[in-house]
């Protein structure tokens, strides 16, 4: 809420779409069945533009490669972009 009150309504709601359009590419183009909860935290943590240079590293990768290697790889530069932003992408659990 404080983003959206900062950023203004408008303007965070550009954002949000964009985020489910980059989402959206993330689920149908590297997705090998594993990789959903990871990249909705991407989406909901990192920067627009962020996500879209992953986006385009993953889409400069040879094709014929399997989804699986594009999904490891895809991934992997998530978590080191979030690294190095001071993010984790990992979900707490409440402890029982």
């Amino acid at each position: 809420m404080l983003k959206a009150k900062s950023m203004g309504i408008k303007a965070y709601c550009v954002e949000q779409a964009e985020k489910g359009k980059l989402l959206d590419a993330l689920l149908t183009q590297f997705n090998s069945g594993r990789e959903k909860t990871l990249f909705c935290l991407a989406v909901n943590l990192l920067d627009v533009g962020d996500i879209r240079t992953v986006l385009d590293e993953g889409r400069l990768l040879a094709p014929e490669l399997p989804v699986k290697e594009k999904a490891r790889y895809v991934s992997n530069r998530l978590r080191e972009i979030a690294s190095e932003r001071g993010i984790v992408l990992k979900l707490r659990k409440k402890a029982k």
